[in-house]
């Protein structure tokens, strides 16, 4: 029995300081909806020879978080965070940058919506047709922010969606 409780203090201690750890690393991420849309940004994006930021992408989100995706007919695809990484391991990394467009953020008490036109390039500096518009869901707690959940469609020729959110004024 006391092996027992040892050892569960001791699984505590050890994640409390990893979490701690990555609250150093990362805590100027999560501090404002701002800053928390830019590192999600800038996790994704890089180029063949960056690693991948899972630790950083996983500190952004709440344990929970769930992405969506929705195809032209409005069909939506639902999985987690992990579900998210899995294509990533399996396939070499190739050069990827989501420019963002356009943010409108509607800020209520300890939650959010983010509003986010982005586009993908495969060259930092040379603009695409490949965009998309996330809507982003974030909630505030512990003095800092978490995204719970984000869903995307991409712009396509029966779908304009993009082109309409950059028009809003």
């Amino acid at each position: 029995m006391k092996n027992t409780v040892l050892g569960f203090l001791g699984l505590f201690l050890w994640s409390s300081a990893i979490g701690q750890a990555l609250g150093d690393q990362y805590g100027k991420d999560v501090k404002s909806i701002e800053a928390i849309i830019d590192a999600y940004y800038e996790v994704i994006s890089g180029s063949s020879k960056d690693p991948w930021q899972f630790e950083r992408d996983k500190f952004l989100h709440s344990a929970n978080a769930v992405i969506i995706r929705l195809d032209d007919q409005g069909n939506a695809e639902y999985h987690s965070l992990e579900q998210e990484y899995i294509p990533m391991l399996l396939h070499p990394r190739e050069n990827l940058y989501e420019i963002e467009l356009k943010r409108e953020v509607r800020h209520l008490g300890n939650i959010a919506q983010v509003w986010s036109a982005f586009e993908i390039r495969t060259d930092r500096e040379k603009p695409s047709n490949n965009r998309g518009l996330n809507s982003i869901q974030l909630h505030f707690e512990k003095g800092r922010w978490y995204i719970d959940s984000w869903t995307v469609q991409m712009e396509s020729a029966n779908n304009a969606l993009v082109q309409e959110f950059l028009d809003q004024k």
